[in-house]
């Protein structure tokens, strides 16, 4: 049924969409009428609670093989915007969030072709050591390949189970951008595939593991590639229900190779709320949509809680991957200018964890 009355009667019987009918929403469906339902169906997942989670990002290094398209963060060895931090320096830096209450650490970094497997392994480990103790929010499934393959050479389950040891408390939903071949080889080249993306999170899952998952659009994507990548991580939640929740963030383009090449302009707001309402109602086995304020800005975040989404990320502190290409909205929030928003949003604040359960006060 792609006209919106029937979208609307399926939704109300709580059955499930199919991929003419994501495209439909993505296309078609009037803004104001999709917002509406989807936020009917937040409503019934999460009543009137909207979370945040106080936290802190950190990167150990740009440092990276690839040379996505998409991206302005990674940089060659050599490169003079290229960094590597010291474990002592990342739990320096921790130490100083952790005392100011800090619940999740969330590192991210990249392929780097010469760090040792020990590195990441006593980096979680001394950072597991803090008191109180963060949940360690570290790697995407894009780096896990990486060490497995390259790095320790094991199996992917055996380097999660050490990685886990070490310290490792939930993954990113980092390197997932658009599944679509097609689109992947344009805009990054060499990238594991979509389900070399998904059997990590698999793996991790069937481990007890908890994950997130992304989406990046924006670029070279079409509306039906969008729906397509939204399936499939249904399809993997049905099979797992590992994924906490779902950020979908816009491609930043302003100092990107891609942008460059194909004279792309960053995807407008009206287009960003369809995308969260649109996810809303198609990830129907997911609980937690986030509206992530670093790529949307805070204000915009804020409408996108009436739009089906129930969640505001976190304080960050210190973001640098959007930033670097071109971002210009804050590096980091306070907890109050969360709460302040989610309440002027007229939602009910909710401190959480990694996991989106409240954090008791």
């Amino acid at each position: 049924m792609k006209t919106w009355e029937g979208i609307e009667a399926k939704v109300r019987r709580r059955e499930r969409l199919n991929a003419g009918e994501g495209v439909y929403l993505l296309e078609e469906a009037e803004l104001h009428r999709l917002g509406k339902l989807a936020d009917q169906v937040r409503e019934q997942k999460v009543g009137q609670r909207a979370s945040y989670v106080v936290n802190r990002y950190l990167n150990y290094s740009n440092v990276c093989v690839l040379s996505c398209q998409f991206c302005a963060f990674a940089k060659r060895k050599r490169d003079p915007e290229a960094f590597e931090h010291s474990v002592a320096n990342l739990v320096r830096a921790a130490q100083q969030s952790v005392a100011q209450g800090i619940t999740e650490i969330h590192i991210v970094g990249g392929l780097h072709p010469s760090l040792p497997y020990s590195f990441y392994l006593e980096m979680l480990r001394a950072l597991s050591a803090l008191a109180p103790r963060p949940v360690l929010k570290v790697f995407t499934a894009i780096e896990i390949r990486h060490l497995a393959e390259r790095v320790a050479r094991k199996p992917i389950a055996e380097v999660l189970a050490d990685l886990q040891g070490a310290g490792l408390g939930a993954l990113t939903g980092g390197g997932a951008e658009i599944f679509d071949p097609g689109v992947r080889d344009r805009i990054c080249r060499g990238k594991e595939t979509a389900e070399e993306w998904l059997e990590v999170h698999r793996i991790w899952h069937g481990m007890g593991g908890r994950s997130t998952a992304t989406m990046l659009y924006g670029h070279v994507e079409t509306a039906a590639q969008r729906v397509d990548h939204l399936l499939k991580l249904r399809a993997l939640q049905d099979a797992t229900g590992g994924f906490s929740g779902f950020v979908p963030f816009a491609f930043e383009p302003s100092r990107t190779r891609l942008a460059e090449l194909g004279k792309i302009r960053r995807v407008g707001a009206l287009e960003e709320l369809r995308v969260i309402a649109a996810s809303r109602l198609l990830l129907d086995n997911f609980d937690h949509i986030t509206a992530y304020w670093i790529s949307t800005g805070l204000p915009l975040a804020q409408v996108a809680l009436s739009y089906g989404a129930d969640d505001l990320h976190g304080t960050i502190e210190e973001e640098k991957i959007f930033h670097m290409a071109g971002a210009q909205t804050p590096l980091g929030q306070t907890r109050g200018n969360l709460v302040h928003a989610i309440r002027e949003a007229g939602r009910q604040p909710v401190e959480r964890n990694t996991f989106y359960e409240e954090v008791l006060q």
